[in-house]
């Protein structure tokens, strides 16, 4: 590992914001997960569904670690370091939304689903790659826009709205998982998943993760070269 890499390793985490960011993401997970064990109808109390909820909404702040790092104030900082820098606070935030789905269910009530652990394992892989995902589209955006705050409304917007639009189209609704990080997060995070929900994610992935960074690689090059 070079030292651009593991300078922006550490610099993923490194300011107090960004730590306390980091809390408040991990705080609202929480919240999210004993909110719902505590008001849930027992047949939803499950590891499934406690999953996408708090990961789901744990993934919408995700990519403004990205942002924040490709914007760090260091023109002699090369550009694609910065993407595995960004994957350190995606891991952490889906390692430890597994630890908060996992406690809050085993420590609410006892009248829970029939099999309240079904996919757990798949379910904590998924939780991870969705968080991945996410922060690499934070990544390829704040790359691409020289805002941080369009930036950040933009891994909301174009998602979310490419979604909406193959949604409205009876015809194109089944690109969704394979086009859409919306679309791949639900087959991930439902447990079920196939050769088929595999590839779609590994399409998502190449798309929103690998291509999206590799333009915005190019452009901020383009830009200081």
């Amino acid at each position: 590992m070079d030292d651009t890499t593991r300078d922006a390793l550490r610099r993923s985490l490194g300011t107090r914001a960004r730590r306390w960011l980091l809390a408040g993401t991990l705080l609202a997970g929480l919240l999210t997960a004993v909110a719902l064990v505590a008001t849930a109808a027992p047949a939803d109390r499950t590891f499934v569904d406690l999953s996408g909820a708090v990961q789901g909404l744990m993934s919408v702040a995700t990519p403004l670690f990205g942002i924040l790092l490709v914007h760090d104030p260091r023109p002699e900082a090369a550009v694609v370091p910065t993407v595995p820098g960004v994957l350190l606070p995606a891991v952490v935030i889906g390692v430890a939304g597994v630890v908060i789905c996992a406690a809050t269910l085993a420590l609410g009530p006892a009248d829970g689903a029939a099999d309240p652990w079904r996919h757990t394992g798949t379910v904590a892989v998924g939780s991870v790659l969705v968080q991945v995902v996410a922060g690499l589209v934070g990544t390829g955006l704040g790359l691409l826009l020289r805002s941080r705050v369009v930036a950040f409304l933009a891994t909301i917007v174009l998602p979310l709205g490419l979604f909406g639009l193959l949604e409205a189209v009876g015809a194109l609704r089944p690109a969704q998982p394979w086009l859409t990080p919306f679309g791949s997060v639900r087959n991930l995070l439902s447990g079920e998943m196939s050769v088929l929900r595999w590839a779609q994610w590994l399409c998502v992935l190449l798309i929103w993760g690998v291509g999206l960074n590799a333009l915005g690689a190019a452009v901020r090059g383009r830009r200081h070269p």
